[in-house]
């Protein structure tokens, strides 16, 4: 095999890679077109006469087509993704919070790499041991005002650009207990048709000069403090800590993406910059593992 037959195969794998890749950013549109089908086809197929059921039976066809093409991109893709280097970022919020749904634990860290956050990472409030109240207690549908991190105040994780600046979705009570989480994921599912907007609620993003975006959500309603357009700095505050979106309880939602849309963003690894993890003594840059605890200055 001569030298050139064997960079003409490397050319072609590395076209095929970037294709499925491509393929793999627009994945939720084959998921989403494929479903409207489906459910146009349930409401409306009744009404369709003899003559286009051969329409109904192809529109049905190419929609199953999507959703096996999105299953199979599913599969693929995420192997052929690039590894990328941690990225150090100031931390977005003040004080001692507790890490859950950490990429540090696992990654995809929420379970899937929808909307950019594969490596996103989610921060609850605990300024000591006893303040923040324990789930599965208390009436189903608990009032924010109950939880340390309503209205704690948020910090821009990187120097850059406001891209994104929304706080016009309410905050609605924390979903505490196992019914109230039931009743999220039945919401949830109706916040899908809305757009990635209404599933990460509230919150601003930030492009940097290497053309990163860092992106916080779930703010509380009216307090976000920048605008499109705007210039800030890391530790900046930009809004405040909310419950919009899909949430279960008043949390700082956290992630890099290599995309401002939400929809085709791969999200990118991160670290905190001089954050202290659990008790110990000295300061540094890391990201706490679930379950466990991070103080920034």
């Amino acid at each position: 095999m001569t030298g050139n037959t064997v960079m003409g195969e490397a050319k072609t794998r590395g076209a095929m890679t970037r294709a499925v890749i491509a393929l793999y950013r627009v994945r939720m549109l084959f998921l989403f077109v494929s479903t409207g089908i489906l459910v146009g086809i349930a409401l409306f197929g009744p009404l369709f006469s003899d003559a286009l059921r051969p329409v109904k039976s192809t529109l049905a066809g190419v929609a199953l087509a999507g959703w096996a093409v999105t299953l199979l991109l599913v599969l693929i893709g995420p192997r052929l993704l690039p590894r990328r280097e941690a990225v150090r970022v100031e931390s977005p919020v003040g004080g001692r919070w507790l890490a859950m749904n950490s990429p540090a634990s696992r990654v995809p860290s929420h379970g899937i790499r929808m909307y950019g956050q594969a490596h996103a990472i989610d921060l609850v409030h605990e300024p000591d041991r006893t303040s923040r109240p324990v789930f599965g207690t208390g009436s189903v549908m608990r009032p924010n005002s109950d939880y340390p991190a309503f209205g704690q105040p948020v910090f821009a994780m990187v120097d850059g650009v406001v891209v994104k600046a929304s706080d016009w979705r309410r905050d609605h009570r924390a979903r505490s207990t196992a019914l109230g989480v039931i009743y999220l994921m039945v919401e949830g599912m109706i916040r899908e048709f809305g757009g990635p907007g209404f599933i990460v609620g509230n919150h601003v993003t930030i492009r940097t000069v290497d053309g990163l975006y860092a992106t916080v959500a779930h703010l509380q309603q009216g307090s976000v403090t920048v605008s499109v357009g705007d210039t800030v700095r890391g530790g900046d505050q930009i809004g405040q800590c909310g419950n919009s979106g899909n949430s279960t309880e008043p949390h700082v939602h956290a992630q890099l993406m290599d995309r401002q849309s939400l929809l085709l963003a791969q999200g990118v690894p991160l670290v905190f910059t001089a954050i202290t993890l659990g008790d110990a003594p000295e300061s540094h840059d890391a990201l706490p593992r679930n379950e466990e605890h991070m103080t920034a200055a």
